[in-house]
């Protein structure tokens, strides 16, 4: 049960690592000095008003454009180019729901306004509504940028990659945002930003080789970058390189001694190589971030290897409570209750986790378990089932397999898995396997 319970935690530290890494690297999708050419690429001449709005736009003087914007659309209210120019004040302004209708209107008026979908499509990929963002993102890449040329396309593309790439951990296909990337590649240069992007897709693609080349480019210019240092460690950690990943990230640390992600995955790869250092670095981490379901997870995963299955399940349970259908978190609290000898409730949890998620192997695992201690060898058979579509067999699952066919007088079927089991364990399990040979030895009496 515990490397479940790491994996578990990998996930979750991963997670935040990456999301805290993207939020510090990652250009933010707003208006930007990109200001003048998104203005000029409007195809149409603009009238003296919207032309003197404009100007005050570049020098960002947001009250003197807005002042002349609204002036002008009280007697036009359909110009496309000033109700763009007006929501792109709103948006510089922050006043994002303002943004959004004058973008919308701008795009009434002007269906095959490049401009105005995509910086619509920027707004609510800030917004964090990519369903409603990606549309808009994906006509602009269909337009004519006019003035604005080949670098606001780019930019579309670049959006619409950030919103199809897989999220951390999902195992989603990363070839749309591959894609997305490779056409905004074709019209501009590669920054840093987008070589992480590559990074990453690569690393979800499986291709961890092409993804550790692409985190160590970036880190060759900027050593310092969160993004690449988190995700070159969540390499290393992913192919159990756990001395290396360690090393790697002790000498993070000493440029960024403050960084969340970073101290999370050293937290993570000792507590991996059984290092007492883990323990204390969770526990500080948990009490300088005690609302970080991530960091509250880790340390939960620490403290049950540590021996202290009750402190670990306290946080599992307050986490269920925030959380109550997470399939991970409730096989991570199954698993504590089965350490405490509560098999009733083992079994709950491990079934509800189950139905939440059937390709949960740890969870096929538990339940069996907590089946067969709780007098239940029909469901242990099926679990085992279950579980024998992802995993091999080990000789704990044979050793319930045949316990559970014993149970149910099925004497054949019993004793042809204790002897799977006596032949797998080899010894290991001296215990089970004097019950084994004992039980066929009654079993094949005639």
């Amino acid at each position: 049960m515990r490397y479940s319970v790491l994996r578990f935690a990998l996930l979750v530290v991963f997670s935040t690592a990456f999301a805290a890494a993207a939020q510090q690297t990652a250009p933010p999708i707003a208006p930007d000095s990109g200001t003048q050419a998104v203005v000029e690429a409007g195809a149409t001449q603009p009238s003296p008003a919207v032309a003197e709005a404009e100007a005050a736009m570049v020098k960002s003087d947001w009250k003197g454009a807005q002042s002349a914007l609204d002036t002008w659309l009280a007697a036009h209210p359909a110009d496309a180019r000033a109700l763009f120019d007006s929501g792109y004040v709103a948006d510089a302004q922050n006043r994002l729901e303002d943004a959004a209708g004058l973008y919308r209107r701008a795009i009434e008026a002007d269906p095959h306004s490049f401009e105005s979908h995509l910086s619509l499509g920027l707004l609510l990929a800030r917004q964090n509504k990519p369903g409603e963002a990606r549309p808009e993102l994906a006509l602009a890449t269909t337009l004519d940028p006019g003035d604005g040329g080949s670098a606001l396309k780019a930019r579309a593309w670049r959006a619409l990659a950030q919103i199809d790439q897989p999220a951390p951990g999902s195992h989603d296909d990363p070839a749309q945002a591959s894609s997305d990337l490779l056409e905004a590649l074709k019209l501009s240069a590669e920054t840093p930003a987008d070589t992480l992007l590559a990074a990453r897709l690569a690393d979800e693609a499986g291709n961890a080789e092409a993804a550790e080349a692409a985190y160590r480019r970036v880190l060759a210019t900027d050593p310092k970058s969160a993004a690449a240092n988190a995700g070159l460690a969540h390499l290393l950690i992913g192919e159990k390189k756990y001395a290396e990943a360690e090393a790697f990230l002790r000498a993070a640390l000493e440029q960024a001694a403050n960084d969340t992600p970073l101290t999370a995955q050293l937290a993570f790869v000792l507590a991996a190589e059984d290092n007492a250092e883990a323990l204390p670095l969770a526990q500080k981490l948990h009490q300088d971030h005690p609302e970080d379901a991530a960091i509250t997870s880790m340390l939960a995963s620490v403290l049950a290897q540590a021996g202290d299955t009750a402190g670990s399940d306290a946080l599992y349970v307050k986490l269920l409570a925030a959380s109550p259908s997470d399939p991970l978190l409730l096989v991570a609290h199954a698993q504590n209750l089965t350490r405490m000898m509560k098999y009733a409730e083992a079994f709950a949890a491990f079934d509800k986790a189950t139905q939440l998620d059937p390709a949960n192997c740890d969870g096929w695992s538990g339940l069996a378990f907590a089946a067969s201690r709780t007098g239940q060898p029909a469901i242990t058979l099926h679990a085992l089932t279950m579980r024998s579509k992802y995993l091999p067999e080990v000789p704990s699952t044979y050793f319930l397999w045949a316990t559970a066919y014993d149970t149910l007088h099925q004497k054949a079927a019993a004793a042809t898995y204790y002897q799977h089991f006596l032949d797998a364990a080899a010894g290991k399990f001296p215990d089970q396997e004097w019950q084994a040979r004992q039980r066929l030895v009654l079993l094949n009496k005639p």
